[in-house]
């Protein structure tokens, strides 16, 4: 009897001993599991740039008290996340000495603005969203001075101006008419310098606002924009010749359509080459039924793409911008065999959706093709107004950032800034 109690004890005891070391063994492997989750979790937010935002509470009403009780006690204890940066986006950056220059006589917005020689012609823009101002400024680049304003043609868009000069003639097509986001005119004029007088030229097809304009081999070549609506991108292009201010023909030319439609593009010719750099597709459209027209936001999507064109009138893709710019039309100089570009705007920030100006200077190099971050301005602005003189880079007016540490847009400004540019 006692040698069978025995036996039993020693049955259990094995019996025990095995289920301890299976329970063991599955704990152990357990912590290894979940150590090795939790290391490629980990790895993987280093690694990504998607924005975790932690769920501490559920809305669910069916909730017990207990577990109620124990979220709010988590949501106290839970450390804040990360946060994206306000100025994600700008790029580092030599900084250049910056020298203020006098103020243009009053501040603008999507101006626009033509240098011949020594001289900057500043044309209409918004003063404020409710006010578009309908004259010329023109900047002495040689003593420093704003002087000899004259008025526009009244039937003369205020804003998105497509705009350029071969060294007396300033050309002047379509572009919104009136303040807050009205419509589009197809009116187009030429600007004599030498004598402030103004002409009519045939007007566009349609009206645009904000295309990509420029005189190029004696033909006014007139491409993308925004359609009647202010959102739609254009891809159309349309030339016409002309001559001494003057037109040689009745009708605008159609002409090859441009890869990507959209305004607020920087349009260069150097080197018997057309270039379109940047711009955006989408824009503010007037909120419907307002009898203002009031401006309401609708998606952009603001890219880096360069195009190019030369004799076999067939576009080329060129290499990318170091980011996306736009609102850069008239941001850009010629310096040295580089495209210079000032500014402008860059994609929304990811989170808040606000826009996000842009801070840096670019040089596009045309002989090796090559991109290059070249300096830091004063302050991130969109639409400013370009030109070089004597070595020196100046820019005015636009709309500037609200800080440092903030890249939206607030201010419109007429401040004129200058500094020394060596290629």
């Amino acid at each position: 009897m006692r040698r069978a109690k025995h036996k039993t004890t020693k049955f259990v005891f094995i019996l025990v001993a095995l289920l301890g070391g299976f329970f063991i063994a599955d704990l152990l492997w357990a912590s290894s599991s979940s150590a090795s989750q939790s290391v490629a979790f980990n790895w993987a937010l280093q690694n990504s740039h998607a924005y975790i935002i932690p769920n501490v509470v559920s809305n669910n009403n069916t909730v017990s008290a207990p577990i109620k009780e124990k979220a709010k006690q988590d949501k106290k204890d839970v450390v804040p996340e990360r946060v994206l940066s306000a100025t994600f986006a700008d790029l580092p950056g030599p900084e250049l000495k910056w020298e203020k220059m006098s103020t243009a006589p009053v501040p603008r917005l999507d101006g626009a603005a033509i240098q011949i020689k020594n001289l900057l012609y500043v044309f209409a823009g918004y003063g404020t969203i409710d006010y578009v101002h309908s004259h010329v400024d023109i900047y002495n680049f040689t003593d420093n001075t704003w002087g000899g304003r004259f008025d526009m043609p009244k039937e003369m868009a205020h804003s998105h101006l497509g705009m350029v000069t071969d060294g007396r003639y300033i050309y002047v097509v379509t572009g919104q008419y009136g303040p807050q986001c009205r419509g589009p005119t197809a009116c187009t004029f030429v600007l004599d310098t030498a004598t402030k007088q103004w002409q009519d030229l045939p007007p566009l097809p349609v009206p645009r606002y904000a295309p990509a304009t420029q005189l190029w081999r004696g033909r006014l070549h007139v491409m993308g924009g925004s359609k009647e609506n202010r959102h739609t991108p254009g891809l159309e292009h349309w030339s016409i010749a002309v001559k001494d201010g003057k037109a040689l023909e009745k009708d605008w030319r159609t002409e090859i359509p441009i890869p990507r439609g959209g305004p607020h593009r920087a349009c260069v010719v150097v080197n018997d080459r057309l270039y379109v750099i940047g711009g955006q597709e989408g824009d503010f459209m007037a909120k419907p039924g307002s009898p203002i027209f009031k401006c309401s936001r609708r998606n952009e999507v603001v890219y880096d793409d360069v195009y190019m064109i030369d004799g076999d009138m067939k576009w080329k893709v060129l290499p990318h911008m170091p980011k996306p710019d736009s609102h850069i039309e008239f941001a850009w100089a010629i310096v040295n065999n580089s495209i210079v570009i000032v500014g402008g705007t860059t994609e929304k920030h990811p989170v808040t959706k606000k826009m996000t100006l842009v801070g840096e200077i670019f040089q596009f190099q045309l002989d090796t093709q090559k991109w290059l971050v070249i300096g830091k301005l004063p302050y991130r602005v969109k639409t400013t107004l370009v030109g070089f003189w004597n070595g020196m880079l100046h820019f005015t007016s636009g709309q500037r950032d609200k800080g440092p540490d903030d890249p939206k847009p607030k201010k419109v400004i007429g401040e004129m800034w200058r500094t020394k540019l060596s290629l």
